[in-house]
Formats: structure tokens, sequence, C-alpha cells
């Protein structure tokens, strides 16, 4: 087992109906706030959330999962909530998050893990299934294309490249924190609700999101995964993934295209898709069951 700190003190950390417990683990020699559920003994899956997330996107997935036998764990990636937040917009970079995943999994004392991501988090899934390849025992990608697909698309189509136009936005100093924290987070509270399939996202939804996102230098530092993404934008040392996968996709996902999905199975010698109907971007909380049902199928 990891060396874990005291138990999380704040009380809305981890809601009534989520099995497991929340802790903090020392990985990669950073500091992460995760929630462990399952088994100690079963085979280690970690759910990694995207922006504007934390693990408490993955809160539908944990019990399904740890019901079937898995070691769960379900962490605040490097800057988010409770996790630790290092100054520079370079700490961001996608090789030191994709170290994360790989700390974690040593912390666990496993050599393998399955890693399923969503978003960002997909992203981070996906490098690591490049770079690190014997470390993943399979990989899902939810609603997060290959890394070179993003790379040709955004070059390419200038339609996809609107969609994605608040990345640029996100590069702007202080601004962005400001604008987001106004009015109560109006701005990143009305993206989600706008994306997402009507009463996908309740009040008490958002109280979690606002508490989340209002820890001190938090929302900087989630800002700073696309700074450091654009300021220095990595290239694959190779484009196809061997790691088994799957990816997940809701298809009225308004950030990226649909298309995006079917061009990343062709980077996968050992790929398929789930296509979720009547699902955006936000599918893991609109189809809880068909994405842990998914999951479980590619796990197994």
């Amino acid at each position: 087992m990891p060396s874990s700190l005291s138990a999380a003190a704040d009380p809305e950390s981890l809601p009534s109906d989520v099995p497991g417990e929340s802790t903090f683990v020392e990985a990669n020699g950073r500091t992460f706030h995760v929630v462990e559920a399952g088994p100690e003994g079963g085979e280690l899956v970690l759910l990694l959330h995207g922006f504007p997330e934390f693990w408490y996107g993955w809160r539908d997935q944990i019990r399904p999962l740890a019901n079937e036998g898995y070691r769960v764990v379900v962490p605040d990636q490097r800057g988010y909530n409770r996790s630790e937040r290092p100054g520079r917009v370079r700490d961001y970079r996608i090789e030191a998050l994709s170290a994360d995943v790989t700390g974690l999994i040593d912390a666990y004392d496993r050599e393998t893990a399955a890693v399923v991501g969503h978003d960002w988090g997909g992203v981070v899934g996906w490098w690591t299934a490049l770079h690190s390849p014997d470390r993943l025992s399979s990989f899902v990608a939810v609603n997060a294309p290959h890394p070179t697909v993003i790379r040709r698309t955004l070059s390419g189509d200038p339609a996809q490249l609107l969609r994605s136009s608040y990345a640029l936005f996100f590069q702007l100093p202080k601004v962005p924190e400001a604008l987001t924290r106004a009015a109560n987070w109006r701005l990143p509270v009305r993206m989600m609700r706008a994306s997402s399939m009507p009463g996908t996202f309740s009040t008490a939804d958002f109280d979690r999101y606002r508490a989340a996102w209002g820890r001190e230098g938090a929302f900087t530092a989630m800002l700073n995964w696309y700074r450091a993404a654009a300021r220095r934008r990595p290239t694959p040392e190779t484009d196809e993934v061997a790691v088994p996968t799957r990816l997940i996709w809701g298809v009225h996902d308004q950030f990226l295209k649909h298309r995006m999905a079917y061009d990343s199975l062709d980077y996968c010698a050992d790929g398929r898709i789930t296509t979720v109907h009547e699902a955006t971007h936000w599918v893991q909380h609109e189809q809880p069951v068909k994405v842990a049902d998914a999951i479980r199928e590619e796990l197994s």
C-alpha cells in the first residue's frame, strides 16, 4: 500500500453514496488527493478526470468498478482541488502529467494499471499509453482523441479550431481567472450547463465544483495545463498505441468532432469504439451505466 497522509477532513470531499475513502498519496514527488475504493488486492484502475472537474467527475463509475473487484483510485490530478499545485507553467507539461500516472502506479506497488481518462485525463492517458505502454494493462479514452489526431485536426480543420478557441482565451494572464470567478463562477457553470444534456448537473454538483475551483491557486493551476500545452507543443515519440484501447464517445460533443474518435482508432493496434447517443462531452455523467459497462467490458 502507498504511504498516505491523514484522511480528508473536509466532509464534502466524499459524498455518502460514494464507496471508499478520501486520502492523500505521495507519487512522482508530489502529493495527490485520491479517492480509493474496492479490494486492496484487486487489479488497479486509475480514473483520470478532465477540465474543469476533479475526482468527483467519476463518482458514478466508482461503485460499479469496485463491486467487480477492482481497486479503484481516482486522483485529483496535478493542480486540481486538493492535490499539490506547483507554481510554474512548465510544471504542467504533458510529460510531467504522464509521470504522475506512472508514479501513482508505483505508489500502489503495481507493475501495471488500467487507465481511464476523460477530456484532459484522456490526453494524459494517451501520452502514457504511447510512452509507457508496459505500465498499462488497458486504456479507455472518454471523449478524448489521440494527440496526433488533435494536432492534425487543429491544423487542418477551421471548424474544429473554432470549437477549441476557448483554449486561446486561457493563454491570457490573469484575465481568465478573473472572469471565471466573477458572479460566483457563472462562466464555467454556464459552459457546463450549455454543453450538456438538460439536468445533467445539479445545484449540489455545482456547489462541489465551486468549492474545488475556489481553493487557493487551483483555477490558475487548471489553466496552466492549457498554457503549458500552447507554449511547448510536444510530439509523441510514436503514433501507434500498442495498449488495448477503447474509445467511449458522446456523439453530441460541442468541443470535439465525432470524426476525431474514428480517426484515433487508426493509430491503435488493438482498438475499438463505443458510441453513446443522447450524450455530449459529459457522457459519464449523462449515461453513467453505459459508460461503466463499457469500461468493465474493456477491462475484462
